[in-house]
């Protein structure tokens, strides 16, 4: 049974017209941002040379997402899902065409935080419009599906990324991540609307349907857990992230290239716990694959904060990754069938918010942190951070299986 569920899954590329054009856009999309993101994280380090320079550009990119949460969450319900992903991908495009104009670590960060408001609108619609073009019982590798293309971007980008720049520079990054955007918007524009979302919300007053989004993911023990050991998560990305150029390309002196091999490796982990994560959720609780992944990322990046050189580290990067891949996705259908359509794009920038939020605290901390202690110290507390989330995942998810929450009438 597993094997042909895994077969139907994959199978999903081909026999779904609408799902094929998401899972191009956001390879194309992705593909270009993963090569920008080293590209960003280099021209910012390589004029600044600064922990928290290198925090306020991370910082840019998520504290979007955070206002666009507290203040356009529901928009993601009221408007037109298929407008507003076109829309924000033509936006990013614009600001990347910018980038190689910009003058100074200031100006970049000033256009990574803009492209980031294209993110953060983006991403929930895309989540929130996923169930609907899919059927339930496939729910699952769709996600997957998505998680890994995405990811896919992940590995392969950083790793161009680094030759590019180190070859040519920024610049050329940021062109090639305008015209995926483009492509992406293009792809877009094949899938009818009506197939993202089942209608357009009926409003009762913007605050009052940002608190009636908040007050569904208060109220479901599902959202919780998700709200609480992914928050936690969280602070232990933030140190992982900040530090992890500087543990390339100072405490292993591995360059640029060596920054974009970590990234890169992150990247192909998280495309095969993506894949994977649907045939785990088949054999295993979705609380046991959930609290499991959070740990085998804590017991990583300890070994990665105590590896020797760049390769060691790479390859538990590499395991990072692919437990980082299976939580995200039992993080997603935690979501998509904890809510229905009507709520379930409120419900995503609501969490969103919440944990880029903490995501961006965790950043300003971790830039004069590891200033202060190395990159190694900041690694071993995210090791421990991700533990601490793992417990509550387990306890807080125990005996949840997540079904499709039914439509109100």
């Amino acid at each position: 049974m597993p094997a042909r569920a895994e077969a139907r899954g994959l199978d999903l590329v081909t026999r779904v017209p609408s799902f094929r054009l998401l899972f191009l856009a956001t390879l194309g999309s992705g593909f270009g941002t993963w090569l920008a993101f080293v590209a960003l994280a280099i021209d910012v380090k390589d004029r600044t040379d600064s922990g928290p320079w290198v925090s306020a550009l991370l910082i840019a990119d998520v504290l979007p997402a955070v206002v666009i949460g507290l203040l356009a969450g529901p928009l993601v319900d009221r408007l037109s899902r298929k407008g507003l992903m076109i829309g924000s991908d033509l936006l990013r495009a614009a600001i990347f065409c910018l980038l190689p104009f910009a003058s100074s670590a200031g100006v970049i960060v000033l256009l990574a935080a803009l492209a980031g408001v294209g993110t953060g609108i983006f991403r929930p619609a895309v989540y929130a419009g996923l169930p609907n073009l899919v059927d339930d019982e496939d729910l699952p590798r769709a996600n997957g599906l998505i998680q890994g293309v995405e990811n896919l971007a992940w590995a392969v980008g950083p790793l161009l990324g680094g030759l590019v720049v180190a070859a040519w520079g920024p610049d050329v990054a940021y062109w090639a991540n305008a015209a995926t955007f483009v492509v992406s918007a293009a792809l877009l524009g094949g899938i009818p609307g009506r197939l993202l979302q089942r209608g357009t919300a009926e409003s009762h007053g913007h605050w009052r349907d940002l608190l009636e989004g908040v007050s569904f993911v208060l109220g479901s023990r599902s959202l919780v857990t998700v709200l609480v050991a992914w928050n936690v998560f969280m602070l232990a990305s933030a140190g992982i992230n900040v530090a992890e150029v500087f543990l390339a390309k100072d405490t292993f002196d591995a360059g640029d290239f060596g920054y974009g091999l970590l990234v890169g490796a992150t990247g192909l982990g998280l495309v095969l716990g993506s894949l994977a994560a649907g045939m785990l959720l088949d054999r295993g609780s979705v609380s046991h694959v959930y609290s499991g992944s959070i740990l085998l990322v804590g017991i990583a990046v300890a070994a990665g904060a105590l590896a020797p050189n760049v390769w060691v580290a790479a390859g538990c990067v590499l395991v990072v990754g692919a437990a980082n891949g299976a939580a995200v996705v039992c993080n997603a259908l935690f979501v998509q069938r904890g809510s229905p359509d009507a709520l379930r794009g409120r419900v995503f920038t609501v969490l969103m918010s919440s944990s880029f939020g903490v995501l961006a605290l965790g950043m300003i901390v971790s830039g004069p942190l590891t200033d202060a202690v190395g990159p190694r110290w900041v690694w071993g507390a995210s090791a421990a951070l991700a533990g601490l989330s793992a417990v509550l995942a387990l306890v807080l998810s125990r005996g949840i299986q997540p079904e499709a929450v039914p439509e109100p009438t």
